[in-house]
């Protein structure tokens, strides 16, 4: 196969965030998935593939009508993917992972409130839950849809987490930074119900932050 350039490069930091994920510690195995916005469609990590053993040949591309093109099926999760692309037109890419502190919470369905100002990095006083449905089907995407609306991550009940960015790079700082504050929150409910800043505090924050780059983070 020939790629143009820009297409190459898509590819590729497709994969190497995937090796990232596991190698940061944010996902397992091949549970997480990764995709870039490509033209009409998008660029998506294959199923089921190590992810050391990808090459650009093995991402796959599915066009705006929902066709997967490549030598192996796109990941199982390809749905929310395509249909958060579709909705988010501040979204040029998608990061969906297992990591540990946040999962633990999904496992529990607990939104992390405003524990701490960085909650305002995406975009508003806590991070929302979206309700259970199996992995890969439209009632996923339907919940973490509306989940996401004005956010930049959300979590994914009894399942996982989902980012967006207008980068893939900034979409995977938001899944670290969600999973930091998963960790936090965690800690902090050991020591009991921890007290919370209120929604104009966070607001002073996103406010304070829009001139100079973090909630803009590339």
């Amino acid at each position: 196969m020939t790629f143009s350039p820009d297409e190459l490069a898509k590819r590729q930091a497709i994969i190497d965030h995937c090796i990232l994920m596991n190698s940061s510690g944010l996902n397992q195995g091949t549970s997480g998935n990764v995709s870039i916005r490509h033209g009409e469609g998008l660029l998506i990590s294959p199923t089921s593939r190590p992810y050391a053993s990808l090459t650009p040949e093995d991402i796959v591309f599915i066009d705006g009508d929902g066709e997967p093109h490549g030598r192996w099926k796109p990941s199982t999760e390809w749905r929310f993917h395509r249909d958060i692309l579709k909705t988010r037109k501040d979204a040029n890419a998608v990061v969906h992972a297992h990591p540990t502190y946040t999962t633990i919470l999904s496992i529990h369905n607990k939104e992390i409130p405003a524990i701490h100002y960085m909650l305002a990095v995406f975009g508003g006083p806590n991070i929302r839950v979206a309700p259970y449905a199996i992995y890969g089907s439209q009632e996923l995407s339907d919940n973490a849809i509306e989940a996401l609306e004005d956010r930049q991550a959300c979590i994914l009940e009894h399942h996982g987490m989902i980012s967006v960015g207008a980068s893939i790079q900034q979409a995977f700082w938001y899944a670290t930074e969600l999973e930091t504050l998963a960790r936090q929150y965690h800690g902090a409910l050991l020591l009991g119900e921890p007290p919370l800043l209120t929604d104009q505090q966070i607001q002073d924050v996103i406010d304070k932050m829009a001139g100079y780059g973090l909630s803009d983070k590339k």
